[in-house]
């Protein structure tokens, strides 16, 4: 009898020796107030380090605001808040993350630590039980045991389902069904995708959201435009959808934002536009600051309009741009004649790939390669042309920039900003209509 009860004993840990050899499932561990966990590694996309998160008004508790994580938005959630687990301070200011990816979404959740990956069989794998855990047994997949170390499987496609049709538990109130009477919170209200009201905290997100995804600063040059847009954006979108999620968002929420023929020739409405709006000038010299010029369409554009303004002008325009290659390229571009509006067909000459800008219109230009947040030795200015700009600089650049506008600016010139964009400064009177926004610098005394 004892043999054969030695014979059963030795058949079993042979069966869980060759289950534990047939390691079919993977899973990254971690810890939380010193018990060990696990998710699948299926479900984790990386892992990530922190100090630094954005602050979302209103939220749950247990989500610590949002973070970019290299363009993309993601929420964070605090995993020992989610589960009412006593917190540990992070040694070096930074937290642990696991970065999930659950179907098509993605989540940071906050760890204690982060371990390793450990293989199992899925065979191996326990039913969950309440004494293993200080969380809701409904979120737990199983318990694993490896090399003596017990593991707590989070069922973290649970935790973060997205399913309408699962019924909610009120906030610390316990449900009627057995195991999950533990008073656990429900899934978190960024996940069950909750109607958001639209207040001026979903505003201040869109601001934030731009601000990271596509280094859109908002500041009271474009204030105005961003509250009209919001409305719009707010209107056409579904209750649920109103956030910027990625660059896609950002980039369709600015969609609206640029100015007519942004990084192309200007057409010939706008360019005539432009023109009306040029002032008359005492001085035959005429100096013109074209700042954030990017490939040179603008540029040519607007020497062209200057030529026909001022056919007896002196002109220099001091192009900029951050762009190197870009500036470097600009002087020697070559043109097909239907790709060039009729206003500047006069000033192109014949070479032999194609049309080039003649002597007067090149000799007029100085590209040079120049951040416009740092001073530069311009002359003062007559015409100043900074379309779409100032507000893809930080805020410090925007002030740097608009003051160097209001020291270089001769009295009486002209500042032609985006379509989108104003001049908040007293000394500045809008002259410009649509499409063209612009504003002449005060005669002071």
């Amino acid at each position: 009898m004892e043999m054969k009860d030695l014979e059963t004993v030795n058949a079993e840990l042979q069966e869980k020796k060759e289950l534990a050899d047939n390691a079919d499932y993977k899973m990254v561990t971690f810890s939380l107030a010193g018990k060990d966990y696990g998710v699948d590694i299926m479900n984790v996309k990386e892992i990530a380090k922190a100090d630094k998160f954005t602050y979302v008004p209103n939220a749950a508790s247990f989500v610590r605001g949002v973070y970019n994580l290299r363009g993309d938005i993601i929420p964070i959630i605090d995993l020992r808040t989610f589960f009412h687990i006593p917190q540990k301070e992070a040694e070096d200011g930074q937290e642990n993350m696991l970065i999930l990816r659950i179907e098509d979404r993605v989540y940071g959740t906050i760890v204690d630590k982060i371990d390793k990956v450990v293989g199992i069989s899925s065979q191996t794998i326990q039913p969950p039980h309440p004494i293993f855990g200080d969380i809701n047994v409904k979120y737990i997949g199983g318990v694993a045991e490896k090399h003596g170390s017990l593991y707590i499987v989070l069922d973290v496609v649970h935790i973060f389902s997205q399913k309408q049709e699962e019924k909610e538990v009120p906030r610390g109130k316990a449900t009627q069904a057995g195991s999950e009477s533990y008073g656990e919170q429900s899934a978190p209200a960024e996940v069950r995708q909750e109607e958001p009201q639209v207040t001026a905290d979903n505003f201040g997100f869109i601001k934030e959201g731009l601000t990271a995804l596509k280094k859109f600063y908002p500041s009271p040059v474009n204030e105005a435009w961003l509250v009209k847009r919001f409305a719009e954006w707010r209107s056409s979108r579904a209750k649920d959808d109103i956030q910027l999620k990625n660059a896609a968002d950002a980039e369709a929420y600015l969609e609206t934002f640029l100015s007519p023929c942004s990084g192309k020739f200007w057409t010939s409405d706008y360019a005539y536009a432009v023109k009306a709006l040029l002032p008359d000038l005492s001085s035959n010299n005429i100096q013109v600051w074209n700042a954030g010029c990017g490939k040179g369409y603008e540029t040519f554009s607007l020497a062209c309009i200057l030529k026909l303004r001022y056919p007896n002008g002196r002109i220099k325009i001091w192009a900029n741009d951050n762009d190197i290659m870009a500036i470097a390229n600009a002087p020697n571009m070559v043109f097909e004649m239907n790709d060039i509006p009729d206003y500047c067909r006069t000033f192109m000459s014949k070479a032999r790939s194609g049309y080039v800008f003649n002597a007067a219109i090149k000799d007029s230009i100085v590209f040079e390669y120049h951040d416009i947040t740092n001073v530069n030795t311009l002359p003062d200015i007559d015409i100043v042309v900074c379309r779409d700009t100032v507000s893809f600089l930080p805020p410090e650049g925007q002030a740097k920039t608009l003051a160097e506008i209001d020291e270089k600016l001769k009295n009486g010139g002209i500042v032609i900003l985006g379509k989108n964009e104003a001049m908040e400064d007293a000394k500045f009177k809008a002259v410009g209509k649509e499409p063209v926004t612009a504003y002449v610098r005060a005669v002071t005394e």
